[in-house]
C-alpha cells in the first residue's frame, strides 16, 4: 500500500509572551500522513512533536511554547501570533510547491477570520518538468520554479528582490488558478494573507 508524505512545510510561529498557540493537525487524507514540524532562528526550541505519523481520519494538537518561531519542510501553513495587538497572520503557501490539499481555520476570534484552503488537487495541472513522483511514477508532488530551478527570477532573490521586477513565472500562474487563496510566488501578498485576533486555537487540514 503507498504511502503519502504530507509535510507541514512552514509552520512559523511568531507568539507574543503569555500567549500560548494550539494548532491541531487534522488528517482527513484516505492514507497515513507524516505532518512534520522544525524550529527556525537561533535559540529556538524544538517542538516536543518535530515529527509524527497521523493515521487517516485522525488528529494532533500540538501546544506551542511563547515565543517560538518555526519552519518545517513542503506545503506551507505560516502563522505569526498575537504580535501586533493581539492580532494573528497567516496563510497557505506553495512558494517551494504543493503536495496535498490543505486550509486553515481559526476557531473563535474577532475580525475577518477567513478560512483559507487550498483544494485543488494541483498535482494534475503539474508540467512534467517539475513533478515529484514515486519509483512507481504516481505523481506526489509539483516543485515551485523556485524550487526546481534556484533562479533569481523564480525566487525573487538578488537584483529581483523587488515587487516591481519579479513576477510570477509559471508555477505561479498555475497556483494562483488552481488554489487563488494561497500564496503562489514571494509577492502574492494582496490575496493571501489573513487576520484574526483573539483566536482560541487553529486548525490545519491535510485533503479537504
Amino acid at each position: 500500500m503507498a504511502f503519502i508524505r504530507a509535510i507541514l512545510f512552514t509552520l512559523a510561529l511568531l507568539v507574543s509572551s503569555g500567549h500560548a498557540a494550539t494548532i491541531v493537525v487534522k488528517n482527513n487524507c484516505r492514507r497515513t500522513i507524516w505532518p512534520a514540524t522544525l524550529a527556525s532562528g537561533s535559540g529556538q526550541p524544538q517542538l516536543s512533536l518535530t515529527g509524527f505519523e497521523l493515521a487517516s481520519g485522525a488528529s494532533e494538537t500540538i501546544t506551542v511554547p511563547t515565543p517560538w518561531t518555526g519552519i518545517p519542510p513542503a506545503m506551507l501553513a505560516e502563522f505569526t501570533l498575537a504580535q501586533n495587538g493581539g492580532l494573528d497572520f497567516y496563510d497557505i503557501s506553495l512558494i517551494d510547491g504543493f503536495n496535498l490539499p490543505a486550509s486553515i481555520t481559526p476557531n473563535g476570534g474577532t475580525g475577518q477570520c477567513v478560512s483559507p484552503k487550498c483544494s485543488a488537487n494541483v498535482n494534475q495541472a503539474c508540467p512534467s518538468n517539475l513533478e515529484v513522483k514515486t519509483a512507481e511514477g504516481m505523481v506526489i508532488g509539483c516543485k515551485s520554479s523556485c524550487l526546481a530551478f534556484n533562479r533569481p527570477e523564480d525566487g525573487c532573490t538578488g537584483e529581483f528582490n523587488d515587487p516591481e521586477i519579479c513576477k510570477p513565472g509559471i508555477s505561479a500562474t498555475i497556483f494562483e488558478e488552481q488554489c487563488p487563496q494561497a500564496y503562489s510566488y514571494a509577492y502574492d501578498d494582496e490575496n493571501s494573507t489573513f487576520t484574526c485576533s483573539a483566536t482560541s486555537s487553529y486548525d490545519v487540514t491535510f485533503c479537504l
